[in-house]
């Protein structure tokens, strides 16, 4: 498709504009001569520097006999609203959304008439979908992420690799099984869904803690930090020996 096409009057000052074409943001920073041309497939006169950022932008719609889900992710940010039907989860992936910097709207449609675990890992399933789409070829990431995060009385680590090679290690206690209307065993199932759906390689551990809302809470900010970190883009190229991710 064609860009809109722009004009501008002669100038000898720099100039900056931002254009958009199918789905891709384009950042074009120019140096101007005579004068900035029209812009028609980005034809350019006298132009300096242009660099590409693509919106990194996942979205999923997934429908089953048991759960109806939308999920719309966007890795560097926008509005967290979540309305998955459990209010722990609603709860936690806000959480998650706040303390990752993502953009991150969540509606689940759920039979919690039988119990929340549907619910809790479709949504992982979706997530790690969206989550999956949205880092594309995952060229110049950061890649690996690790944080630790204190919940009062709670510790818990997180370490990833956006590797593409779906893995879990999980290994957290619930002295409380249920927090709320969540069964606190869900979010090894959220996560395990999520790590298996995104490509990633997912480390998860609570340290210590006596009080499962502390701890679930922990795991899921330190989760977002992790995500956070990884997902920066740091180098030119994909960071990996073999050239591909």
């Amino acid at each position: 498709n064609m860009a809109k096409r722009k004009k501008r009057k002669d100038s000898n000052a720099s100039a900056s504009m931002s254009v958009e074409i199918t789905g891709l943001r384009f950042i074009l920073v120019g140096i101007i001569g005579m004068g900035f041309g029209e812009v028609g497939l980005i034809n350019i006169s006298n132009l300096a520097v242009m660099t590409l950022i693509i919106d990194r932008i996942g979205k999923v719609e997934r429908t089953t006999r048991e759960t109806d889900i939308s999920v719309s992710l966007d890795i560097d940010g926008g509005k967290v609203e979540i309305d998955s039907g459990i209010g722990f989860l609603n709860h936690m992936l806000t959480a998650f959304g706040v303390h990752s910097g993502f953009g991150l709207k969540v509606t689940c449609k759920g039979d919690l008439d039988v119990d929340g675990h549907h619910t809790a890992e479709d949504i992982g399933i979706a997530l790690g979908q969206a989550f999956a789409s949205a880092i594309g070829d995952k060229k110049g990431i950061a890649r690996y992420g690790s944080f630790y995060i204190p919940m009062d009385e709670a510790l818990a680590f997180c370490s990833l690799d956006i590797s593409g090679r779906p893995f879990i290690v999980f290994d957290a206690d619930f002295p409380q099984w249920r927090c709320g209307d969540f069964d606190c065993c869900l979010t090894e199932e959220f996560f395990r869904a999520f790590a298996m759906n995104s490509g990633i390689t997912l480390h998860i551990k609570s340290l210590y803690g006596n009080n499962s809302h502390h701890i679930i809470e922990a795991i899921f900010k330190a989760v977002a930090h992790a995500l956070k970190a990884a997902v920066k883009i740091e180098y030119k190229d994909t960071l990996s020996t073999k050239g591909v991710l």
